[in-house]
């Protein structure tokens, strides 16, 4: 199947490309679409940004909000997931004693965010140890459950953690901080496009999603769900026109988030046509095919290397993180890098090192082959 695929995208040919985790990879014909509206942009600056774009944000959040099943008045776009959650998390009203629930497997940026929250509110942010190989979900839903207590202010999980990669039990953690009335906050960053989204169903407080990354849309688009009632609370990072607006529309939610100064914002525009190659791709059953060739790598790789991945399979999508011993993970990954022409993470988790594979319609099995013969080369090699 990735013959077929691989030219949709602009990859190095030279370069076995096994980390679309990190930053996605944009198709061609989605690329394009970023690129003619620029064009407008320029053709046009004043009318595109001062006016047409609005049109265009509807238009745009409505495809997505479609897509994922909300309504469209309750996203709202931002450059990454990061500035998304920092948005929201710099708007909570969090006091010395309230405590923030989460794991040991979230995303190292988020850390810090709530670290740096947590310094200058007084509250507390406190990580529950799931260990690995996860095995069960229930163990880390009872973790939750037990630790859970009146100063609990918040709950905030990863849907597929980054470092991991692993699909977390979020449906049932959202359940348990409705049950005790705490807000529940959900990053989805790896979520969309990779495997199904249904906001309804889910009904978190909070969902934050990148595009660009398993959607495969254009860098710099990540969303922001709001349950209605508490969409009042969030405050933008920059204050700018849209912030008490002269001409104020129907939501200040998106008065707030929407204009915070000038920016080229046509990655956010091109959503529609994202969404347009995905469903003409039929990218939900390529997806499953993804999933299936990684966890063969997973299987082969294990084998291979007499090693060990982050979690069973009923806790993986189209991505793995296995234990593979590194002296210096940056280090290493340069030298590998550079010796191999293979792109994929090395990573310090928890006092241990592993690599973890992504595995998109761009890769095959031969790519997988060739990853073994270099990990265990370069093993001994060191």
């Amino acid at each position: 199947m990735h013959n077929t695929y691989k030219p949709l995208f602009s990859i190095d040919p030279e370069v076995t490309f096994l980390n679309h985790g990190s930053f996605g990879a944009c198709p061609n014909e989605v690329f394009d679409s970023l690129v003619n509206f620029q064009r407008k942009l320029e053709f046009e600056p004043v009318k595109h940004l001062a006016y047409d774009v609005f049109d265009y944000l509807k238009k745009s959040r409505t495809a997505l909000s479609e897509y994922i099943n909300c309504h469209a008045d309750d996203v709202a776009y931002f450059p990454n997931p990061s500035t998304a959650l920092n948005t929201l998390i710099r708007s909570l009203d969090l006091n010395i004693g309230d405590q923030i629930l989460t794991t040991n497997h979230e995303y190292g940026a988020l850390d810090r965010t709530w670290n740096f929250i947590s310094k200058k509110r007084g509250c507390e942010y406190i990580k529950l140890d799931v260990a690995i190989p996860l095995k069960d979900k229930e163990l880390v839903i009872e973790s939750f459950r037990r630790s859970i207590n009146k100063n609990t202010k918040v709950i905030f999980l990863s849907h597929i953690t980054s470092a991991t990669a692993l699909i977390m039990p979020v449906k049932e953690i959202i359940e348990l901080a409705k049950e005790n009335g705490i807000l529940s906050i959900i990053d989805g960053a790896h979520v969309p496009g990779h495997i199904d989204l249904d906001i309804r169903e889910l009904e978190p407080d909070f969902y934050c999603g990148a595009c660009h990354k398993w959607m495969c849309s254009p860098k710099g688009v990540a969303f922001l769900y709001v349950k209605r009632k508490y969409q009042h609370m969030l405050e933008p990072l920059v204050v700018s026109w849209g912030y008490k607006a002269e001409n104020p529309s129907h939501s200040q939610f998106l008065d707030y988030m929407q204009w915070q100064g000038t920016k080229d914002i046509s990655a956010y525009l091109t959503i529609p046509d994202t969404i347009n190659f995905l469903k003409k791709h039929n990218w939900k059953e390529k997806a499953q095919y993804c999933r299936e060739l990684n966890l063969w790598a997973k299987n082969q790789i294990c084998k291979a290397l007499d090693t060990y991945a982050t979690g069973d399979d009923q806790f993986l999508g189209q991505m793995t993180t296995i234990a593979y011993k590194l002296d210096d993970p940056i280090q290493d990954l340069i030298d590998f890098y550079t010796k191999y022409k293979i792109q994929l993470p090395f990573i310090k988790w928890n006092d241990k090192t592993f690599f973890r594979i992504s595995i998109q319609l761009y890769n095959s099995k031969k790519d997988i082959e060739y990853l073994i013969k270099s990990l265990l080369e370069f093993r001994k090699e060191k």
